[in-house]
């Protein structure tokens, strides 16, 4: 036998072993291959599922009990829950209007169809003047989303058809409401009401996700433009904190002034409709003057509103009001709004950051000023009540108002801006919108009101002569 020195040994080792390495690196590369591959049909399947629409599609319900949900801040009636494990359809007609169909399970529970409902109304739509600019349209689309968007139909609505049930609903359904929750794209609610001692009490509620595929179909006509340019933020929450907001290209302005204005930081906290029923929502104690939300002393914190749409008092929102710590002054303008004939006003409110000095901005505009309702404070919340944005409609609106004043085609609009122009994320300094209406005894003066995060509390009244 020949003897293999041990030089020789050596140089049989390396090459063995190269081979070796060759193949690992090819099991290796495939390996990864077929894991890319695995991903890519994984992603595939969940965009499929997401995305996926039919003409007629079931629709998962959740609804949730007194117990699941104790901050409920909605008026519960005496038959809250008793006509409850729904199912739902929802039906395609064209491609804007569908049909919500609430099915019973049991022979007592009525069949309750909302028909023939104009999404275009309530799938985010932007102006068309707001396309000549990027940030706007992001600004627009954006808070479009994230504000709520409720609509009611009286029960002898044409819109609306009740049939079977032990009659209970059929004799005292009064008002069916379909809500936009100020959420994620798609998160979406129904509500049942009754009256009872003359006041409206809900019954039933739940919470679906409307089809996703849908309303990707629905924004993609309405707007004219690929859904996948904003479906991240429509989808999940992407502040456009910092975007300059061009207000040149939403109005133009006539002349201006400035107007005395009262801000008494002493008055007494105001209390009315939606306010008196989230008391549990707002998380701070000692809470009685307008001065209290701006006392950096004071920790004050709301329940989060989330998915699919309600408050959890466990995950508290906080508030950035030092941003707006101390009030200026107010100027009124007459403006000339774009895409509309009619010459309509605008306030600005004026505000020192109370940590940076800096001054910002607070501008409500596209109002008929004269046209505001004559009200007593009490009944503040039948004044224009509506939220932050560009092209919004109002928190609450019946569906009939809704059809004859489309909010893409409204001159209002609202926004946060600081000294540099750049849009202020309202959410986080916790400030939803404004309520606006004459004094009842004297139409020179208006009363101005700033909505917390949610619409908890108001957290200042402003007086304004408009003389």
């Amino acid at each position: 036998m020949k003897n293999t020195s041990a030089k020789e040994k050596l140089t049989v080792i390396p090459q063995f072993g190269k081979a070796n390495f060759r193949l690992t690196k090819k099991k290796i590369l495939f390996t990864i291959l077929i894991f890319c591959l695995g991903l890519a049909g994984m992603g595939g399947l969940w965009f499929k599922s997401r995305y996926q629409f039919d003409n007629k599609m079931s629709v998962k319900l959740q609804e949730l009990s007194n117990v699941d949900y104790p901050a409920n801040p909605a008026p519960l009636g005496k038959n809250f829950q008793r006509y409850s494990q729904r199912k739902l359809t929802v039906i395609k007609r064209d491609d804007t209007h569908f049909d919500f169909v609430l099915e019973p399970t049991d022979k007592k529970t009525a069949q309750i169809i909302i028909k023939n409902v104009d999404l275009e109304l309530l799938v985010p739509k932007a102006p068309k003047w707001v396309k000549k600019d990027q940030g706007l349209e992001r600004i627009a689309f954006t808070d479009r989303e994230w504000n709520r968007q409720q609509v009611s139909f009286p029960a002898n609505s044409k819109n609306i058809e009740i049939t079977g049930g032990d009659g209970f609903e059929k004799q005292n359904l009064v008002e069916i409401a379909l809500a936009n929750n100020c959420l994620n794209a798609g998160f979406w609610e129904i509500l049942l009401f009754t009256k009872e001692d003359d006041k409206k009490s809900l019954y039933y509620q739940n919470w679906f996700t409307f089809p996703i595929g849908h309303y990707k179909n629905i924004f993609e006509k309405i707007n004219n433009i690929s859904y996948w340019e904003h479906w991240w933020k429509l989808e999940h929450w992407q502040d456009p904190s910092g975007t300059i907001v061009k207000t040149n290209l939403l109005r133009k302005v006539i002349d201006q002034k400035e107007i005395a204005t009262q801000f008494p930081l002493d008055e007494r906290i105001i209390v009315s409709g939606e306010q008196s029923r989230k008391v549990r929502t707002t998380l701070a104690t000692n809470l009685r003057t307008w001065r209290d939300f701006y006392d950096p002393k004071n920790e004050i914190k709301f329940a989060t509103f989330r998915s699919p749409g309600f408050y959890d008092q466990s995950k508290p929102w906080g508030n950035q009001y030092w941003r707006i710590g101390k009030f200026d002054k107010a100027i009124l303008r007459n403006i000339k709004p774009i895409g509309v004939e009619e010459n309509l006003q605008e306030i600005e409110l004026v505000f020192t950051d109370t940590k940076t000095s800096e001054q910002n901005r607070l501008l409500i505009s596209g109002v008929n000023l004269k046209k505001l309702p004559q009200l007593p404070v009490a009944d503040y919340p039948k004044g224009l009540y509506m939220p932050m944005g560009i092209g919004i409609p109002p928190f609450y609106q019946s569906y009939d108002d809704l059809t004859k004043s489309h909010p893409d085609v409204s001159p209002y609009f609202s926004v946060l801006v600081d000294s540099q122009e750049r849009w202020i994320d309202h959410h986080h300094l916790a400030v939803d919108g404004s309520v606006m209406h004459l004094d009842k005894e004297n139409p020179n003066l208006l009363h101005l009101y700033l909505l917390s995060y949610e619409r908890n509390t108001l957290i200042a009244h402003f007086l304004i002569n408009l003389k």
